[in-house]
């Protein structure tokens, strides 16, 4: 693979942070795991590996990177830079896509637990022949590493699985799924609307339990202009676990404390 560009989200939700709020800081990614800012962790996970030979931290509020002591450049070895936000998490991917272009790596500064580990793990498991490669773990992983940790589930004909905040974005094509995520997000409180974009009889599939997660991702590629999608099931349940709320930080506070 050619030089590969790491992306990490840390935008702020419109109106603030809750999370922020309960973690008494200013921003998420500032919130403290261990002694160390989220976006410090997910960064200095991304700079470790190989492949990567830049990081991209879209956020909003860039000062607030400034004075942190592991992303200073002596301390970091490679590039660091940061993007505006957009109007959302796909509309930013989309934005960086466009001026960074691909393989692009995306990951959230909301990922405090990242592990280089996972993300050798995982570049190494990419098909070469797919435009995007999203990593999912499945449920028995995700709840052995944490028994009582609650998940959304993405429930297939084959198993549960968890996102985990991680997709290579590989070929150009990945721009259609991308613009398909755009369109999703916008209907995401009009389930009838997704439902009809996504079709029907496989809406019902998926809804009656009767859907595999190949035809999934078939389903969703040609819906996103022939593009090829590949799943990866990381091996480590705790790669699913990020901070969304405050049950969340308390939960990756502990795993990181022991």
């Amino acid at each position: 693979m050619t030089a590969l560009t790491a992306l990490v989200l840390a935008g702020t939700r419109s109106g603030g942070d809750p999370l922020a709020a309960y973690a008494g800081v200013s921003h998420k990614a500032l919130i403290e795991v261990g002694g160390r800012t989220m976006i410090e962790r997910v960064v200095s996970a991304l700079a470790a590996l190989p492949q990567v030979t830049r990081i991209v931290v879209a956020i909003e509020r860039p000062e607030l990177l400034r004075d942190l002591p592991e992303l200073q450049p002596a301390v970091l070895g490679k590039p660091l830079s940061t993007m505006d936000t957009a109007s959302g998490p796909s509309a930013t991917v989309a934005a960086a896509l466009a001026s960074l272009g691909v393989p692009l790596l995306v990951t959230t500064a909301d990922h405090a637990l990242l592990q280089t580990g996972w993300l050798t793990e995982f570049m190494a498991a990419c098909p070469a022949n797919a435009d995007v490669t999203a990593a999912l773990a499945g449920r028995a992983a995700v709840e052995a590493a944490a028994p009582n940790t609650r998940r959304t589930w993405l429930r297939f004909a084959d198993g549960d699985y968890s996102g985990c905040n991680l997709f290579l974005m590989s070929r150009p094509a990945a721009v259609g799924v991308i613009e398909l995520w755009r369109e999703l997000e916008q209907h995401r409180k009009e389930p009838l609307r997704m439902m009809q974009r996504l079709g029907w009889l496989f809406a019902l599939r998926y809804r009656l339990g009767r859907l595999s997660l190949s035809a999934a991702t078939a389903r969703l590629g040609t819906l996103a202009g022939g593009a090829k999608l590949a799943i990866v099931a990381l091996r480590d349940g705790q790669s699913a676990i990020d901070v969304d709320k405050p049950a969340d930080l308390d939960l990756v506070r502990e795993l990181v404390s022991r």
